[in-house]
This record gives C-alpha cells, sequence and structure tokens, in this order.
C-alpha cells in the first residue's frame, strides 16, 4: 500500500503530522478520523509519488542485461538471493527498475518465488526470462539461466540496433530532401512567377515550366492542408495498425514489401528459433516454449502459422512437418529441424538457424541499404535537375537558343 503523509489536528487544536499506509486516499482519511485527528492535508509520501511516477515504466534492455549478469555472479557467489535483490535494489541507477527490485524484493522475503514475483511486471520481465527463471529454480540451475537470459538480451539488443542503424541515413535522406524541394518549391519557385508572367499569357512557357509553377502555386495556397491530410492519413493509418486486423495486414505488407519481405521474414523466423532453442535448451517444456516463442516472432503471419504448427505438434506430429505444410519457413530450415528431432538436438540446432539467417540477413540488409541511398541521391538528384531545367527553359528558349 502506498504511504501518505498528513497533517492534522487534534481536538485539543494542537497540530500533529506524520505518514500513514492506506489503499487510497479516503482510507487515510478515514484512518485519520478513527484517532480523532481533523486532516488539514493528506497527500502521498514523496516514495509513494516516486513508486507511481516509476509504475509501469519499460527499462531498457541493457540495464536488465547488467541486472541478470550481476544477479547471476551474486549467486554464483554464494549470496542469498533476498541480499542479492536488496544490493542490486540500492546500486541500480535506473528509478523505474530500481522500482521493480524493491517491489520484487518484498514479495520474495513474503515467501513468493523470484519467477512469480517478476512475473508481477510484464512490462519489464518478459515472458521468456520468466519462464527461463521458473525452469532454471525448478532445476536448481538458476544462475547458469541468468546468464543466458543476459546474454540473449544483449544479443537481441545488438541485432535491433544493427537494424535501426542501417535505416538512420536513409530516413535522414528522405527526411532532408522533402524539406530541400518543399523549400524550393514554397519559397524559390515563386520569385521566378514575375518574370515568365508575359509569357505565360502568349502561352510560350515550356510544358515543364507551367507544372512547375502550377505545383508551386498549389503548395503555397494549400500548404495547410497538405501538411494537415498527411498527419491525419498517418494518425488513421497508426490507429488501424493497433487493431487486430490492421496488424494482420500490416505484418502482410511487410512480408511481400519488394526488397524488405526476405528481410523481415528472415528477421521473424531467426527470432523465433532463437528463442524456442533457448527455452527449450533451459528445460521449458515444447508446448509452453512454442507459445512464448510464437509471440515473441514479431510477425502476426508468422506467428499464426507457428500458432498451427503447435497444435499439429500438440496432436503428437512432429516439429518439421507442420512448419513445412505452413509455407513460411524455408525449405533448408525445415529440414535442419527435421535433422536435429532426429538427432535429439533440436535446441542447438534451432540456436545454429538463428546465427546463421541472422548472419544471411545482415548481409541482405547491407545490400538493400547500399541500394537504397544511391537510389534515393538519385530521386532528389532527379527532383533538383527538373526544377533547374524547368527554371531555365523559358530563358533558354526567350534567348533564342532552343
Amino acid at each position: 500500500m502506498p504511504d501518505f503523509q498528513y497533517i492534522a489536528r487534534e481536538a485539543t487544536g494542537r497540530q500533529v503530522s506524520g505518514i500513514l499506509s492506506a489503499s487510497n486516499q479516503q482510507d487515510a482519511l478515514n484512518s485519520l478520523a478513527a484517532r480523532s485527528l481533523f486532516p488539514v492535508k493528506v497527500d502521498l509520501a514523496d516514495q509513494a509519488k516516486a513508486q507511481l511516477k516509476y509504475s509501469g515504466r519499460r527499462v531498457r534492455a541493457r540495464y536488465l542485461s547488467i541486472f541478470y549478469t550481476q544477479l547471476a555472479d551474486l549467486l554464483k557467489s554464494g549470496v542469498p538471493l533476498l541480499r542479492s535483490l536488496e544490493l542490486l535494489n540500492k546500486q541500480s541507477n535506473n528509478p523505474a527498475l530500481k522500482q521493480v527490485l524493491e517491489e520484487v524484493r518484498a514479495e520474495v522475503a513474503d515467501g513468493t518465488r523470484l519467477a512469480v514475483a517478476m512475473g508481477q511486471h510484464p512490462k519489464v520481465f518478459s515472458e521468456l526470462a520468466v519462464s527461463m527463471v521458473r525452469a532454471g529454480e525448478e532445476g536448481s540451475f538458476l544462475e547458469d539461466v541468468l546468464k543466458r537470459i543476459a546474454n540473449f538480451t544483449d544479443h537481441q539488443e545488438e541485432l535491433k540496433n544493427r537494424v535501426v542503424g542501417a535505416m538512420i541515413y536513409p530516413a535522414f535522406l528522405t527526411t532532408f530532401g522533402t524539406v530541400i524541394v518543399s523549400f524550393l518549391l514554397v519559397y524559390f519557385v515563386p520569385k521566378f512567377e514575375p518574370i515568365f508572367a508575359r509569357m505565360s499569357e502568349r502561352g510560350e512557357l515550356p510544358w515543364a515550366t507551367t507544372t512547375l509553377l502550377g505545383f508551386s502555386a498549389f503548395m503555397q495556397s494549400y500548404w495547410f492542408i497538405i501538411f494537415f491530410a498527411i498527419g491525419l492519413s498517418v494518425a488513421a493509418v497508426y490507429k488501424y495498425i493497433e487493431t487486430t486486423e490492421g496488424k494482420l495486414k500490416f505484418d502482410q505488407f511487410r512480408l511481400t514489401a519488394y526488397g524488405l519481405g526476405d528481410i523481415v521474414r528472415s528477421l521473424a523466423i531467426a527470432r523465433f528459433c532463437r528463442i524456442l532453442g533457448t527455452l527449450l535448451a533451459n528445460g521449458v517444456p515444447i508446448l509452453q516454449s512454442l507459445r512464448i516463442a510464437k509471440d515473441a516472432a514479431g510477425n502476426k503471419v508468422i506467428s499464426g502459422a507457428i500458432g498451427d504448427a503447435a497444435e499439429s505438434i500438440s496432436a503428437g506430429k512432429s516439429i518439421a512437418d507442420p512448419f513445412a505444410s505452413c509455407g513460411q519457413f524455408p525449405e533448408e530450415v525445415v529440414e535442419m529441424i527435421a535433422v536435429g528431432e532426429e538427432a535429439n538436438n533440436l535446441e542447438q540446432v534451432l540456436i545454429d538457424i538463428a546465427d546463421n539467417m541472422e548472419r544471411q540477413t545482415n548481409r541482405k540488409l547491407d545490400m538493400f541499404v547500399r541500394m537504397l541511398e544511391p537510389l534515393m541521391l538519385l530521386i532528389m538528384a532527379a527532383v533538383v535537375v527538373f526544377v533547374m531545367l524547368a527554371l531555365l527553359l523559358p530563358v533558354f528558349q526567350s534567348s533564342g537558343l532552343l
């Protein structure tokens, strides 16, 4: 329960203050009334305000990785779990994680298992981490599991940063090009309208110049409507994508997008294989592992195919056959999974598949970005050349050069 700071008066008129615990402000007022105190001011205590401020916030992966690593080291050194959580809580410099660790420590102190306490904070601890910790507690290899979670978290963050980093420069070019073209159309081109007015009256302007001046005039008159329409369209699309149908359609589009479809598919399958292999290697049952890995794939279409495959597996079939029939997994991946099942080392084969697919995806992503950058520069150059030619053609025409 949160703590409340209060200032109240006794029946004699003497002012008193203090801190009391209550589920809400009304309960705090009732508690003061039961003590024959007349409240002057009742507010959340500073610590409770901090808890409320940081509750529900996500924690960045690098902080979680450090937490998992340090907790594993402390437990391996013989420090009890409760003491380890207390030490990590004290030295943590991330407010959101600090608050979560304080709550987890309190729950563990009350006799709750670590996995259950972590499961109370789904925005901080993923279902993958909770399941692996549960398996580690049951199998008495919690320290090893925490190390593996830390390594997995680092790897996924590195992959995410690599993908985001590869797209930063194309995004910059797109933004810069849009700003330059908008500046030319709204501020630069209109300065030439008086020069071409007489030629326009005689109908002697080239089509390129007429088109450019018309588009520039349209931008000047309706730029606010254009930007409003673009913003409204983006908001509507974003709102639609948040729906179940919208997410499915958007993920279908991502899988079929030219140049990006194979990259998106490979990343989703690699993520699924790595999570499934990691869970199986840590003793999590196959059906539970499939459910967790399916939800973590990051693509509704592939998740749906994996879900259908999981139903076949629960009926006693092998993993490879339903994956082959769903049409989302490459043939070589299905063959490797089949070999892993027969050799009884499926978890290691899945990790190897993830490593191979991520290496291939990195090469594809680098090639895509290398092709995208000159293409975008070429488009920007073509637009600028068109603007320059449209402005210079009337000059050449009037001087008799054309």
